[in-house]
């Protein structure tokens, strides 16, 4: 927003790359694109101190790739945020708060005092505003005597960033991390009509597939309106899609959500779109 409007703008990371939750090959278009347009990324990097001067801010920082001090007009801190559960009284009425701060709730959303019930980023992870909302639904139609439960397979996550990022499910890292067997599909949007016809081919569409049934495990995607494309990957997860159930589904041409079929048939081995080498 504030390149957009003008402003120089130079980013430092702690984490060893923007946006530590998602892929880095998701991430690295989004470097890409901001390295051309920013005064400089720092990862691997904190600011040690911040020193108000006559002529400015000047930071000081400390890392692997950490710049000697500058001067800046504004700085916008931005660490992540914090429970405020032992702050707003709930303990008075016996509700339990633990040490972090968080409300501890059931899958029905209550709290251990039966007839309260919490929702949204007071409850845990993930702080996001569409889990919260699916949760305060879902404790009205308990309260209201309906039998409901938090039975969701996964939460989406989006960076609305230049390009947006967007997963849900399993990432790669995480797979490769508890040792799931899984097999990955990529389909890059420089083989996209629509992509290439808004000058936008830099995205990419990713699918991860468990590599004995092949049902969806994971999806993460790059690009504008990426946020807008997760959904159906949500929804195939949900009802236990494999990859030729998404391969088999016709999409509109030509558009971005086309992207996520072609994933699918280059794990089928089925895409005309695209010279894809024989698996061996």
């Amino acid at each position: 927003v504030y390149d957009a409007l003008g402003s120089k703008i130079s980013v430092v990371e702690l984490a060893d790359s923007l946006i530590p939750g998602a892929d880095r090959d998701l991430i690295r278009p989004l470097h890409k694109r901001l390295e051309k347009r920013y005064e400089g990324i720092y990862v691997k990097t904190k600011v040690t101190a911040l020193t108000a001067q006559k002529n400015g801010l000047k930071a000081t920082f400390e890392g692997d790739n950490a710049p000697d001090p500058q001067v800046y007009d504004r700085v916008l801190v931005a660490v992540g945020r914090r429970p405020n559960g032992a702050s707003i009284g709930a303990d008075a009425a016996g509700v339990t708060v633990n040490e972090r701060g968080f409300i501890p709730v059931d899958k029905q959303m209550r709290t251990n005092v039966a007839h309260i019930h919490a929702i949204g980023d007071i409850v845990g992870e993930p702080m996001l505003a569409h889990k919260a909302t699916h949760e305060g639904k879902l404790a009205a139609e308990v309260i209201a005597g309906h039998k409901r439960a938090f039975d969701a397979r996964t939460i989406p996550s989006v960076a609305y960033t230049d390009p947006e990022i967007a997963w849900m499910g399993l990432t790669e890292t995480q797979a490769k991390a508890q040792g799931i067997e899984f097999e990955k599909a990529s389909f890059p949007w420089a083989a996209s009509g629509r992509a290439l016809a808004t000058a936008r081919d830099e995205g990419m569409t990713k699918l991860l597939f468990d590599k004995s049934s092949k049902r969806l495990l994971g999806a993460g995607m790059v690009g504008p309106n990426a946020g807008e494309l997760i959904a159906e990957t949500v929804l195939a997860l949900e009802m236990g899609a494999d990859a030729e159930d998404i391969g088999l589904t016709i999409h509109p041409h030509p558009t971005l959500s086309e992207t996520v079929f072609f994933a699918a048939e280059i794990a089928e081995g089925s895409i005309t779109d695209l010279y894809m080498p024989k698996k061996r």
